[in-house]
């Protein structure tokens, strides 16, 4: 794998107003609720404040009076209980602010978690209608990351991020108030503090935030290398490759420590700063309180001078959780606009329009459409020009005209590419590797689209088939099988989710499964787990086969199908395959020549062209590259 020179460090935002509107916009179905949350943090914001600025009462009409010997009442109390009266009054406020300040928080997190269950299905809808290409150019560990680590930063923007930024600039507005009906001497001080800080906060905020982001990219990038890595540590044991991919990983870890070493660097130093600077705002606004005090310049009193330095004291907390918080905003949309641009990728494009249906005749012989399976199929073209339907009976002709493919522009895989397959023909594509053998069946289900020439399917040119019909009609057995986690009967109705179970028991019967499956702990009822780490590759070879049979599908596409199976097995399997082949057309992809001996047309491909064509005899006879291949995979045996 190429080492990634790391330069995301210095990679900024894009567009951070657009994507925090885009953000506000998965809460515009939860207006009723915000608004409720608001009022509680505006109300809690109040108590809070509205208790520290009743300190100054009690000292000033309350304990002050009674130090001096003087009567203090409060409704029917007097003396002390007067005192406590005012207190618990107090206390009363604080603990309403507290019931209020867990009122919004559980508000807060209902729609948080109600939003990213939102945003992951939308996600994965997204990613479900992506093409082929697209998982091409992106590692499967950074496609993880967007479900994992990118919505957890932006889960931590919605519940915790933005609801603090809300409370503290309400804080910081009441404070200011408060502290500017106490003093406005004193406050004009704060103030001149306050823009020596915001100037410092800017200065770190700005330097943090661009590696912040680059962090959030680093992170995708080493979940990419230990996805693969995971995927291919048997690889990497046989051949002991163990310390090249220990250093290949060290350049990863390494991009990433460097960008969170920088980006928490300024990060961790902007607390003590603010906290320094508000300790030295502390100490000048108790010295000049205190000789306002002392002078009643002002109407300044002890009990205003302690309410104002507690807001002293904590007017700089709500500035410097901002800037804290500042770093995990831009890390949030860092992350958010990872997610938004896998949903806004273009999906599949799908302009077809004719599809496939069940079908019967009626009594004149006219295909009619049905709900129930007849094993006829009917393609339903619906003409736009007059409005009318009509109904081609399925045949499973593939013919391929001309057809030239590159899966990218610089490069050709396919160059004129003619072949016909007539129905109920079996087909086998040789050749050796990257001759084009697979490109073939991947532009058959269009997971590729052509740039030159014409695939049409019974007369139909492809790309007039509605894409979901078309690989309905198409089941595939690949090299590289996959289970999923779920029962044996599970992974085999994968091919048709509502196959009975008679229909499953079918299906592995004609694939020769049937007699593993009931071997197994608990038959057709054990799970599979891990990909199928549990079974043999031959078992999950066998279970992709009777996957294929189930589907009971016009067209078969068989990839190195039984590549992983003994030869023992193979022949087994095949007496069952030729049922399952019995009047559909076969696309066969085979290195073992034996294994398509019997095929109506063997096609050899190398270099993206067909060089030879005909059955297994003909190309015997002409004692060409087929000849060469087939001799050679005899000698190997």
């Amino acid at each position: 794998m190429p080492k990634q020179n790391n330069k995301m460090s210095g990679i900024k935002v894009k567009s951070p107003m657009k994507t925090f509107k885009r953000i506000l916009g998965y809460l515009k179905d939860y207006k009723g609720l915000l608004v409720i949350a608001l009022i509680c943090m505006f109300a809690n914001v109040v108590c809070n404040v509205g208790g520290t600025f009743m300190m100054s009462i009690i000292l000033d009409s309350f304990i002050m009076p009674l130090a001096e010997g003087k009567t203090v009442t409060l409704g029917v109390l007097s003396g002390v209980g007067a005192l406590g009266g005012i207190v618990a009054i107090m206390a009363s406020i604080y603990l309403l602010g507290a019931s209020l300040h867990y009122v919004y928080n559980y508000i807060i997190v209902r729609i948080t978690t109600r939003v990213l269950q939102n945003v992951r299905n939308e996600m994965f809808e997204k990613m479900e209608k992506l093409p082929i290409r697209y998982f091409d150019t992106h590692t499967h560990g950074d496609i993880m990351s967007l479900y994992t680590n990118d919505t957890d930063t932006l889960r931590e923007l919605l519940s915790n991020g933005l609801p603090n930024m809300i409370t503290n600039v309400l804080t910081i507005i009441g404070m200011f108030i408060a502290m500017l009906v106490l003093s406005p001497l004193l406050t004009l001080i704060s103030v001149v503090m306050l823009v020596i800080m915001l100037f410092i906060v800017k200065f770190i905020a700005g330097r943090s935030g661009k590696h912040f982001v680059g962090q959030q990219r680093q992170i995708g990038a080493i979940n990419g290398y230990i996805e693969e890595h995971l995927d291919g540590l048997k690889v990497v044991k046989v051949f002991c490759h163990e310390d090249a991919e220990k250093k290949e990983f060290d350049v990863f870890n390494g991009d990433l420590k460097e960008a969170s070493r920088q980006a928490h660097t300024y990060a961790n130093v902007l607390m003590p700063i603010m906290g320094n600077l508000s300790y030295v705002t502390y100490a000048i606004t108790a010295i000049v309180g205190t000789v306002l005090s002392l002078n009643s310049f002002g109407g300044m009193s002890w009990g205003k001078l302690v309410s104002f330095m507690t807001f002293s004291r904590q007017f700089s907390n709500p500035l410097a959780q901002m800037a804290q918080q500042l770093n995990g905003v831009l890390m949030a949309l860092a992350g958010a606009e990872r997610i938004f641009e896998l949903i806004d990728q273009q999906p599949e494009e799908d302009e077809g329009y004719v599809t496939l249906v069940n079908a019967t005749e009626d009594e004149d012989g006219n295909l009619v459409e049905t709900n129930e399976y007849t094993g006829m199929w009917a393609w339903k073209h619906f003409h736009k020009a007059d409005g009318t339907t009509t109904y081609v009976k399925w045949t499973g002709e593939v013919e391929f005209e001309n057809v030239t493919f590159g899966y990218v522009p610089e490069k050709t895989v396919l160059k004129n590419i003619s072949l016909v397959a007539k129905p109920g023909q079996k087909i086998a594509l040789v050749g050796s590797t990257g001759a084009g053998k697979t490109t073939i069946i991947n532009l058959v289900n269009r997971f590729y689209d052509i740039n030159d020439g014409k695939i049409r399917y019974d007369n139909i040119n492809i790309t007039k088939i509605n894409k979901a019909d078309l690989r309905k009609s198409m089941a595939m057995v690949l090299q590289d099988t996959h289970m999923f986690t779920g029962t044996v009967s599970d992974n085999i109705r994968f091919g048709k989710l509502d196959a009975t179970d008679e229909e499953v028991v079918n299906a592995a019967k004609l694939a020769n499964a049937d007699y593993f499956i009931r071997h197994l702990p608990n038959g057709y009822d054990t799970m599979i787990t891990g990909d199928g780490e549990n079974l043999s590759q031959g078992q999950r070879q066998l279970l992709a086969i009777a996957r294929a049979a189930v589907a009971n599908p016009p067209v078969l596409i068989l990839d190195e199908a039984t590549s992983s199976i003994d030869t023992r097995t193979e022949r087994l399997i095949e007496q069952g395959m030729d049922s399952l082949m019995q009047g559909r057309t076969v696309f066969v992809i085979a290195h073992r020549l034996s294994t398509v001996r019997n095929a109506d047309l063997i096609c050899v491909l190398e270099h993206g062209e067909i060089i030879e064509r005909g059955n297994h005899d003909e190309l015997i006879a002409k004692r060409g590259k087929y000849y060469q291949l087939y001799t050679g995979a005899f000698e190997l045996e």
